[in-house]
């Protein structure tokens, strides 16, 4: 019977290059106390025998665990996995946040926490107690979460704010929610629109309320009232049916919608059928987030495409930064999102209302 190949370990390497294993892990690690030639000898081993360091000889060096953790919502992300509906919001923040953690040697990894739960303090302990992580991401709506906030500080753990505001410690980052808001609205301004409605989000999201402000922005400065034109869901499905309806079967119904999810705007596709409206004929519409939910929609549909990416990328590296003593700059990082023009917007038809 063939001999199963024996694992190399750091304790080959040390032994091969002739040195202690802290230097071994210095080496692994790109500590600055590593003289050139030691380095390269390390390195020369490292090669020779095959070896991947892994977390454990990472952490030989006690002031790092190389782990980055990233805190989510578990109702709404385990609704998302089981509906299987292409909702890539962990997906996206995975690519961004593993590929920035893999060039700094970093591994991220997922807990789920419930948002209304009375025991945040307790689940979010154990995660740290458990994993000793060297920076924590809040995704919305913990980004706001006092109490996971003040347990951190607490702790003295760096920790990211995707979504947030900034008033409050950490570090924020954000897509610039309100000028996205902004721009859709002026999208549907340019082509001669007035009536604008738009659905907004849970009012649990921060980044809900930003939305809602920058198409108000965009209606007053245009001189349009916006009176009748506001209807709030949770970012599903059947809450966006729900506010379309609404909306679309007033005395005067908008001539356009923003949606605030992109199973809303997917809805009040829907509900303009249902209601013999043509898109975008009779009204048009714009999403938020472009997921590949929209991918099959007909008409193929305007929206705003969320960095998502982008945020997870930029909050693992300041946390590795924040862990090192090189974090200069705590102001809220804004990452600004970009309008995809497709086929679901165009000028109101000729004699309707707006």
């Amino acid at each position: 019977m063939a001999r199963r190949r024996q694992s190399v370990t750091i304790k080959h390497v040390a032994a091969d290059a002739g040195v202690s294993l802290q230097t071994v892990s210095r080496v692994i690690n790109k500590e600055p106390n590593v003289r050139a030639s030691m380095r390269e000898r390390v390195q020369a081993s490292i090669d020779k025998l095959g070896y991947v360091p892994s977390i454990a000889a990472q952490r030989m060096s006690g002031s790092r665990s190389y782990l980055i953790l990233s805190i989510n919502d578990r109702a709404r992300t385990i609704a998302d996995w089981e509906a299987r509906e292409g909702r890539d919001w962990i997906d996206q923040m995975l690519l961004g946040g593993m590929r920035k953690a893999a060039e700094h040697g970093y591994r991220i990894l997922i807990e789920l926490v419930d948002t209304d739960s009375q025991h945040v303090e307790r689940e979010l302990g154990n995660a740290i107690a458990a994993l000793q992580p060297d920076g924590v991401i809040l995704t919305p709506p913990h980004s706001d979460n006092t109490l996971m906030i003040d347990l951190l500080e607490e702790r003295h753990i760096p920790f990211a704010r995707i979504g947030s505001k900034g008033t409050t410690p950490g570090i924020a980052l954000a897509m610039d929610d309100r000028l996205a808001a902004r721009e859709a609205t002026q999208h549907l301004l340019d082509f001669g629109h007035e009536r604008i409605g738009f659905i907004a989000g849970s009012p649990y999201y921060e980044l809900s309320h930003w939305r809602t402000n920058g198409w108000k922005d965009a209606m007053r400065e245009a001189g349009h009232a916006v009176a009748g034109l506001f209807a709030e869901g949770d970012f599903g499905y059947d809450s966006g049916a729900k506010a379309a309806r609404a909306l679309l079967s007033g005395e005067t119904p908008p001539t356009a919608i923003i949606a605030s999810s992109d199973h809303m705007a997917m809805a009040t596709l829907d509900v303009a059928r249902e209601l013999g409206l043509s898109v975008p004929g009779d009204l048009s519409v714009i999403s938020f987030d472009d997921t590949p939910v929209l991918r099959g929609s007909v008409p193929a549909m305007t929206a705003i495409d969320q960095p998502i990416a982008e945020l997870a990328s930029l909050a693992v590296e300041k946390l590795i930064q924040a862990k090192r003593g090189e974090l200069e700059d705590e102001e809220r990082s804004v990452i600004p999102a970009r309008l995809v023009v497709r086929d679901s917007t165009a000028p109101p038809r000729a004699g309707s209302h707006g």
